[in-house]
């Protein structure tokens, strides 16, 4: 029953479930926003480190009077003393009569340089590019090339910084960033569901208390609910009442027909039978058959009153037990069995419709049953439209098929050598039609009679 109720279709899931995916998205949207903006802050500190750095050994470089470059370049960092740490500087001669070259400690071997056609210098004589370094790694290389004295010798100098340093951190950034996201996000979403849960719980305090109330346990909605939910309740309420109103004042009105039309028949038939003679026999059978009738027909009013209420909740397997348990005591010479299922089946109907219905077929079948009366009942329909098959079969002669139809008619009876009225089969057949099920008559397996009800059930998440 749980994985029916959490369904998708279900209020509760799909709230968690879009609140979740809304959660989710922004969530990746702030780590892309987050991860985009450290990145941008990190490349933009790099280049200003390295362009600083530049600056400083361009400040730290001269040139002697014979040419010769010159100078110690301290540029405040460890990392230019550490042999290929993909942190170097240099500075390369340009012009005819310069001679010479600087280059950091751990720059141990040379760099390549692209051409100027590929990575040609800007307006300011500087150009920036990203080449392979002395271990494999890429570096970030800033150039530029500067006027050292009065006699115009030209000398370039570059600043290279590990690029795959950069990409560790900003790597690192991320992992970090999208680790404590993922546990916020987790955390949000844990939260997010079970307050979701918790405000739309009263809904199923709601369901529980209908559930109740169809299968006859409550007669209406109790309990404290929300404000929001409360009107809901109420209203429930008074449409209940409203409806246990009027099945009491048609039951009422059956009632007092019934007791209004019981006295004039009543003396119709004994003055039909002290009359005596052909026209008292006439009056005693036409009274008997209005009495019939009236009865047919109050009884149609009063299921049709109560057919949909929902206050009339019968359990099928409960009632089948006890009927088949006391027919068993009264019939010991017969074997009266019972197959059904080991959870209940509510009948939609009224419980003294139900035992009607089935004491006439038992009556029947244990009236002409040699030696068994099998019982059985299963579930039959869908969500759509739940319903329940209630089988009794006998071993007895049986009912030709051409005469089945004709034995649900009131008052037939097919062998007068059996005690009867003839009313028990027409009786199960009226109420099954007032109830808007079918009823069937056929051979059994054993050749007997075989009696096929199909009836409306509740739904099972409503039986609970």
């Amino acid at each position: 029953m749980m994985s029916r109720r959490l369904r998708f279709g279900s209020l509760t899931v799909r709230v968690i479930a879009f609140s979740t995916l809304w959660a989710l998205l922004t969530l990746v949207i702030i780590a892309t926003v987050i991860s985009t903006l450290f990145r941008q802050a990190s490349e933009r500190g790099f280049e200003s480190l390295l362009s600083a750095h530049l600056f400083n050994l361009i400040s730290t470089v001269s040139v002697t009077e014979d040419g010769w470059l010159q100078g110690n370049p301290n540029l405040g960092d460890l990392r230019f003393t550490i042999p290929r740490s993909g942190w170097y500087w240099s500075v390369e001669p340009v012009s005819e009569g310069l001679r010479g070259s600087l280059r950091s400690i751990s720059m141990v071997e040379t760099v390549e340089t692209p051409s100027t056609d590929e990575v040609p210098f800007d307006s300011e004589f500087q150009r920036r590019y990203v080449e392979m370094g002395l271990d494999e790694e890429f570096v970030d290389v800033f150039e530029s090339e500067f006027v050292l004295d009065d006699a115009e010798r030209v000398a370039r100098f570059r600043v290279m910084g590990n690029r795959s340093d950069l990409e560790a951190e900003i790597a690192d950034f991320e992992r970090q960033l999208y680790i404590y996201l993922a546990l916020f996000g987790f955390g949000m979403i844990a939260i997010n569901a079970i307050a979701i849960w918790l405000g739309l719980r009263p809904l199923s305090r709601v369901r529980r208390a209908l559930a109740e109330i169809r299968s006859g346990s409550a007669q209406r909605l109790d309990g404290s609910f929300p404000a929001e939910i409360a009107p809901l309740a109420d209203e429930t309420n008074a449409l209940i009442e409203s409806n246990r109103r009027i099945v009491e004042r048609s039951r009422t009105q059956v009632g007092n027909l019934a007791h209004s039309l019981k006295t004039p028949l009543a003396v119709l038939l004994n003055e039909g039978a002290a009359m005596g003679g052909q026209k008292g026999g006439l009056i005693v059978d036409q009274a008997t058959a209005m009495q019939s009738q009236v009865e047919h027909y109050l009884q149609r009013a009063r299921v049709a009153a109560q057919r949909d209420s929902v206050l009339f909740r019968t359990p099928v397997v409960a009632t089948l037990e006890r009927l088949v348990r006391v027919l068993s005591k009264l019939n010991r010479h017969l074997d009266i069995s019972l197959d059904a299922p080991d959870d209940e089946i509510v009948f939609s109907g009224e419980k003294e419709d139900f035992e009607e219905l089935v004491g006439n077929l038992l009556e029947n079948a244990t009236k002409w049953g040699r030696s068994a009366v099998t019982v059985s009942v299963r579930r039959d329909g869908d969500d759509r439209k739940p319903g329940f098959v209630l089988t009794i079969e006998d071993d007895g002669p049986g009912i030709p098929e051409d005469q089945a139809r004709l034995a649900m008619k009131r008052g037939q009876r097919l062998d007068e050598t059996k005690p009867g009225t003839g009313l028990g089969l027409a009786i199960v057949a009226d109420l099954v039609k007032e109830y808007g099920g079918s009823f069937e008559l056929g051979r059994s397996g054993e050749g007997g009679l075989r009696a096929v009800i199909r009836l409306q059930r509740q739904r099972d998440e409503l039986a609970d």
